[in-house]
């Protein structure tokens, strides 16, 4: 019972009272539609007779991201119209957000290829997505939060600091989310994402070699070049084993995803030596 009164205690203090209870919502709904829609959509793979089939109309498939969409719209609109004193209500409507951004983001790759890729190569930019996700509104919700967002409070109008300060936090904003931008190009995604919340990360990362296949890649490293054989090196040496335990993981938890059909003729050595994804 002391064990139970502690956690109730903690839950009170750290996310009722301190006005996070829609976020745990959100987070909590979010994380048990994806691992629901993942059981679901493996069980319809294997085509298990007794479970669900695809919702068609006719020869039309309907994606879960449409549902996804209709229901981040009813529990945003209703977010806006809900008083802040009705934490309940306010608490439901950030629930129903969370299962349509959970219904939305596992489809993300369909979104971005505007193609069915959900079990191919490029289907993992969905679990990417979702795992990102997941680990920011984790972070937010424990109490952590990027580092520039309190610049970000010291500019509101009704803050009083000299035209020093304000030029100085304008300034480390706008040099955050510029290396951001430069660690995002340059492919490091996980990397950028700490970085919001330890910004000496991204002084690092962003002069740091881009990845073989980036944007930042394409545009500066020409093939053959000292710059952009130290990339490939460093790829096969350094991230190729993080690559393979992070999919290990993502399948473990969403499936395996099959090589797209001109993919699977070329070996992987291949594919990194022309700049493409390992």
């Amino acid at each position: 019972m002391t064990s139970g009164a502690n956690v109730k205690g903690l839950f009170t203090e750290r996310v009722v009272q301190s006005g996070r209870l829609p976020l745990f919502c959100f987070f909590v709904a979010f994380i048990v539609t994806f691992v629901i829609v993942r059981i679901n959509v493996r069980l319809i793979r294997a085509k298990v007779r007794w479970w669900f089939k695809n919702v068609e109309v006719g020869d039309l498939h309907i994606h879960h991201v449409v549902f996804g969409v209709v229901l981040m719209l009813i529990g945003g609109v209703a977010g806006f119209c809900i008083p802040d004193a009705y934490t309940g209500w306010y608490a439901l409507a950030a629930s129903v957000f969370g299962v349509g951004a959970a219904l939305v983001l596992d489809e993300f790759a369909l979104i971005l290829h505007l193609r069915d890729v959900y079990w191919m190569e490029e289907g993992r930019a969905s679990v990417d997505a979702v795992f990102i996700a997941v680990a920011v509104t984790g972070l937010i919700l424990v109490g952590v939060r990027p580092i520039w967002l309190s610049d970000v409070h010291d500019l509101r109008p009704d803050a009083t600091v000299s035209v020093g300060v304000f030029l100085v936090v304008l300034a480390n904003i706008l040099i955050n989310l510029g290396l951001a931008i430069v660690t995002l190009f340059k492919g490091k995604i996980w990397t950028g994402l700490l970085g919001l919340f330890l910004p000496v990360v991204l002084i690092f990362s962003a002069f740091r070699l881009a990845r073989p296949g980036s944007p930042w890649a394409r545009w500066r490293y020409r093939p053959g070049t000292r710059k952009f054989r130290r990339a490939l090196r460093r790829e096969q040496r350094i991230r190729r084993p993080m690559i393979r335990a992070k999919i290990w993981v993502q399948e473990f938890i969403a499936g395996r995803h099959d090589l797209i059909a001109h993919e699977r003729t070329v070996s992987p050595r291949r594919r990194l030596d022309r700049g493409g994804r390992p």
